[in-house]
């Protein structure tokens, strides 16, 4: 039985998804390897039997709620296509809040720069896109995540150190940046068996003390590997902005303050370790 380009796009009405038409249409563009523009400009074409199996196939795997991004195997971040798998956390574009706040603070000039807990690279490849003269290290505990990183720098032609690392544990600084985006959850969060997270892995997703546990283990140990006047980000959720703050500060940083998500949300908070170093 034969299927029309038109007659796949009607599978739009059963996905319960925010963006159905959209879902079905990359759905499709991904089984034809076409553009979008294809679809609107052949509505009647006719899928091959391998392409119908194809889609229908992914279709199922959507209409499970799998996101997108692990069926297409991508995921865009600061304009860069990244491979992804449900190794890693899917990037966000919460997330880019991190990549502008280190370019606003970052020197123009050489320097070093640490991405922990970098699952696809997304961080640090999207500094490097924009800073060819930094130089990037990025670390990842879990040894898929580190294949994929590393695959993604070598497609998108962006030199990028990663190291499999427990934290800072392989780590050897200064650096004058250091950012992070790690697990920052509670275990029993609601929204952990809703949406996409359902099959993010939870290592990347999950930390102890109410989802504190890493953020604050970043907090202690990261003036040991920054420069004197280096800054710490680090992303966590709106609700946690009060308590990351006071670690900060009570850790000896400076100029400790949070910075808002396009939804208003506080997201970002980063401080300055001190010019006069502290022991």
């Amino acid at each position: 039985m034969t299927c029309t380009i038109h007659e796949a796009l009607a599978n739009s009405s059963i996905v319960n998804s925010d963006t159905p038409r959209l879902d079905v249409e990359l759905l499709l563009c991904h089984c034809l390897a076409k553009p979008r523009s294809y679809l609107r400009a052949w509505p009647e074409r006719a899928l091959s039997p391998q392409q119908h199996t194809q889609f229908n196939q992914l279709l199922a795997r959507r209409l499970g709620g799998e996101p997108m991004a692990y069926i297409l195997g991508e995921r865009e971040f600061w304009s860069l296509a990244l491979k992804v798998s449900p190794a890693t956390l899917i990037p966000r574009p919460e997330t880019e809040l991190l990549v502008e706040t280190a370019l606003e603070l970052g020197p123009i000039t050489p320097c070093r720069v640490l991405d922990l807990g970098t699952g696809t690279g997304a961080i640090a490849l999207a500094l490097a896109s924009e800073r060819p003269q930094w130089q990037l290290t990025a670390t990842d505990y879990s040894p898929q995540a580190i294949s994929l990183a590393r695959q993604n720098s070598l497609l998108l032609g962006l030199p990028l150190e990663v190291l499999e690392s427990n934290w800072f544990s392989a780590v050897t600084g200064p650096f004058a940046l250091i950012l992070s985006n790690p697990p920052y959850i509670s275990a029993d969060d609601p929204h952990l068996e809703q949406g996409d997270v359902r099959f993010e892995p939870a290592s990347a997703l999950v930390a102890e003390q109410n989802g504190l546990q890493d953020l604050f283990t970043i907090i202690q140990n990261a003036p040991n590997y920054l420069l004197p006047g280096g800054w710490l980000l680090l992303e966590h959720g709106w609700q946690q902005a009060e308590t990351v703050l006071t670690k900060l500060t009570q850790r000896g940083f400076e100029q400790a303050h949070c910075k808002a998500d396009l939804n208003g949300h506080p997201r970002v908070s980063l401080g300055r370790w001190p010019e006069q170093l502290q022991t």
